[in-house]
């Protein structure tokens, strides 16, 4: 706290002769001379970063501290900064605090609190300079303003002059919400949802694309990171979190050193029929490295820390920090698991209903590396589903969705669908505060949180709140947020609580899901590329003789295609697919056939030799096809060809012709379900066979010849005789 310095002379006395003027800003009232300033509607830009206690004391003092930066072009010096109260009542519904939310900055709401000892001040600050600023404020100085309980308006003036000289007017200010619930009664649960959701790209080679990206969420300030620290400080009092498990993954990819898509074997002797695990295929855990230098525990080999470049090192040792921090605080608390990859539910329910069956069931199950438990969920970050996608979700399905999507000025907090209950988001408690500062910093969520809840307490039903946070909100800092929800009126607990409560029938015809939703949509060749992904994935896996997992690996990332995050940047989810999926081709044309030049065959059948051969540094299993023109028939091999690494082999096929005349054979190589992997060649067939009517003639002059023969040898020898 600055220490105050003699400058207030006149200003006091004449603030609070004119209180009501002290609260007019340069845009309802400019000073004498007009200010040059920045991007700033004031001169001086004031924040409020903490606030202790978060409501009207019973007793004591209210503690405000934050800083004061100079926005404008000149010197500012002799700074008061002054705390001010709202003087028009109370507020006491969730309407009266979004109208006073979006209030003018310059709108009259309260007045300057200027008793001794109640302000702070700050000398000097020079063009983009920042202090810092202590106030403390005595329960009694708020008494005045006091008239029942509800939310009032609080906040800070910045008072000061240049060498223009002063006025009366804020030069800067900041403000927020103040509740004052007298007696407590039954309180109003309220459950914090804190989501772990962001879009995911994959390189070709199946490595995490823009890794210093990932580095800078998972550090100290990044968007996961924040939220991470925010659900580590409520400590013991209960939150809920909202995860997608793909970014789970992702962070345990980056632990270890992410590596790219693994063709080697995975196959081990403990798979006993050497089927191996399904690696995650069928829903269960998918493999992921884990912590280990040198190996994972699904087996797959991690790159070793000594040849890590430094972004990939730095990535992976503030991935390492986070799953830690992160396991700390999911234990003891509920965790809402999201569809793999965060699906785009609505879209999924239109185009691909499948596609979201399968991103559930990837995701069902326990939370990895960790084995904590998970509940369903679904939930975008708007607030908005649709009724197809509320309708393609389970019963058992935790869905929330915001109020916006009720009419009714007073929406519920639990609303009942056929087949469905969804819990509903304040999309008032997410909004912040009233401004001119920032309306989402972590006080002013704050202050919004526990003046929706004081609203709801003034009312008989009390219903729950559920407030769901802005997946890139930062909130800095953290300290005090959950300090200032524990109150005798408010009731921290989870969401699966809270949904006890008896909800509201509601007609799902009455939902309201905008235009503007169903525009942002994922489109068909959002899901179409994802489907292709997937397909080639489970070629590669068919393809290669020892590896089970891949398939799974490749599945998972199709998944984040079509990710609710995709919305913003569709075209490079889908751009990074088709770079998956032609890295994938390329590695399944490695296997290729080779037809001779052409075969003649000189009866009806024949025989003929073709060569597969594999490049590639793992063993295959392949299959043969042949499609030939008709009556051309061509028999192939009816087991799967096995080829080890960087091997070649003959193998003999059988042709056979009706017909005389040259066909064309077409050999395919494909994987064990006969699907084409890419790689063919031609040849031509030249059948010589003759007709049973021309072996007949020839047989009947071969006849008569030797009988020709015959009949001369029987004349000369008689004649001999004679």
């Amino acid at each position: 706290m600055l220490r105050p310095v003699s400058l207030l002379p006149a200003l006091v006395a004449v603030a609070t002769l004119a209180a009501g003027l002290l609260v007019a800003s340069p845009a309802s009232a400019a000073p004498a001379a007009p200010r040059s300033t920045t991007e700033a509607t004031t001169p001086l830009l004031v924040t409020i970063d903490s606030m202790s206690p978060s409501v009207v004391p019973r007793k004591g003092k209210i503690r405000v501290s934050g800083t004061v930066t100079n926005a404008d072009e000149e010197t500012w010096s002799s700074i008061s900064l002054y705390a001010f109260m709202g003087d028009q009542g109370p507020m006491t519904t969730s309407k009266q605090l979004s109208d006073a939310a979006t209030a003018p900055e310059d709108a009259l709401v309260g007045q300057r609190i200027t008793t001794e000892g109640t302000y702070d001040e700050v000398t000097e600050l020079r063009p983009g300079e920042s202090a810092t600023y202590s106030i403390a404020v005595p329960r009694a100085e708020l008494e005045p303003y006091l008239a029942g309980d509800g939310v009032y308006w609080f906040g800070v003036h910045a008072l000061g002059s240049t060498e223009e000289g002063g006025d009366l007017f804020a030069d800067g200010r900041a403000r927020t919400f103040l509740p004052l619930i007298s007696s407590a009664g039954r309180p109003v649960e309220t459950a914090v949802v804190i989501p772990l959701r962001r879009q995911i790209l994959y390189a070709p080679d199946g490595s995490i694309d823009d890794v210093e990206s990932w580095t800078a969420s998972f550090s100290s300030g990044g968007a996961l990171r924040a939220l991470v620290d925010l659900g580590i400080a409520s400590g013991s009092q209960p939150v809920t979190w909202l995860v997608d498990p793909a970014v789970i993954d992702v962070a345990r990819r980056l632990e270890a050193g992410n590596p790219p898509r693994s063709l080697a074997s995975t196959v081990t002797d403990d798979d006993g029929d050497g089927d191996g695990d399904g690696g995650g295929e069928d829903g269960s855990e998918s493999p992921s490295p884990s912590a280990t230098p040198t190996e994972g525990e699904d087996g797959e080999e991690e790159v070793p820390e000594e040849e890590l470049d430094p972004s990939t090192a730095a990535a992976a040792e503030a991935a390492a920090s986070w799953l830690e921090r992160l396991h700390a605080g999911l234990e003891g608390n509920q965790i809402l698991a999201l569809p793999y990859g965060d699906m785009d539910v609505s879209a999924a329910a239109e185009i691909d209903p499948g596609a979201y069956r399968q991103a559930r069931k990837r995701a069902t199950g326990d939370l990895q590396p960790w084995g904590l438990s998970t509940t369903p969920a679904v939930s975008s970050p708007t607030g908005y589903l649709s009724v197809d996608g509320i309708q393609l979700t389970d019963p058992g399905t935790t869905l929330l969705v915001t109020d916006k999507m009720f009419s009714s000025a007073n929406p519920p907090a639990i609303a009942h669908t056929p087949g469905h209950t969804l819990g509903v988001t304040s999309s008032g408690a997410v909004s912040g505060g009233p401004g001119p500062d920032d309306r989402r910093s972590a006080v002013a969520i704050r202050q919004r949180i526990v003046s929706e809840a004081a609203v709801r307490a003034l009312t008989r039903a009390r219903k729950p709140l559920l407030v769901a946070l802005p997946s890139t909100w930062r909130p800095n800092p953290v300290d005090g947020f959950f300090n200032g929800l524990d109150l005798p009126w408010i009731d921290l607990t989870s969401v699966a609580s809270a949904l006890q409560r008896v909800g509201s029938e509601v007609d799902s015809a009455d939902l309201d899901y905008p235009e503007t939703q169903a525009l942002l949509q994922l489109d068909p060749a959002a899901f179409a590329a994802a489907t292709d992904l997937a397909d080639a994935g489970e070629s590669l896996q068919n393809l290669l003789t020892d590896n089970d997992e891949v398939a799974g690996e490749v599945l998972d990332e199709s998944l984040t295609t079509t990710s609710y995050s995709d919305r913003l940047r569709p075209d490079s989810a889908r751009v990074a697919a088709y770079r998956s999926r032609a890295w994938i081709a390329a590695r399944l044309g490695a296997v290729h056939v080779e037809a001779p030049r052409a075969v003649i065959l000189s009866s009806g059948s024949g025989r003929f030799a073709a060569t597969v051969i594999n490049t590639l540094d793992e063993p295959v299993t392949v299959k043969i096809q042949a499609q030939a023109e008709p009556p051309l028939q061509v028999e192939v091999p009816a087991e799967p060809l096995e080829l080890g690494p960087n091997a070649r082999t003959t193998v003999l096929l059988n042709a056979s012709s009706s017909g005389l005349g040259v066909r064309t054979v077409t050999l395919r190589i494909t994987d064990t379900d006969d699907v084409f992997l890419g790689s063919s060649d031609s040849l031509p067939i030249r059948s010589n066979r003759v007709s049973s009517v021309i072996w007949l003639i020839i047989g009947t002059g071969v006849a008569l010849l030797f009988g020709a023969i015959l009949v001369r040898l029987y004349r000369r020898i008689r004649a001999a005789r004679a």
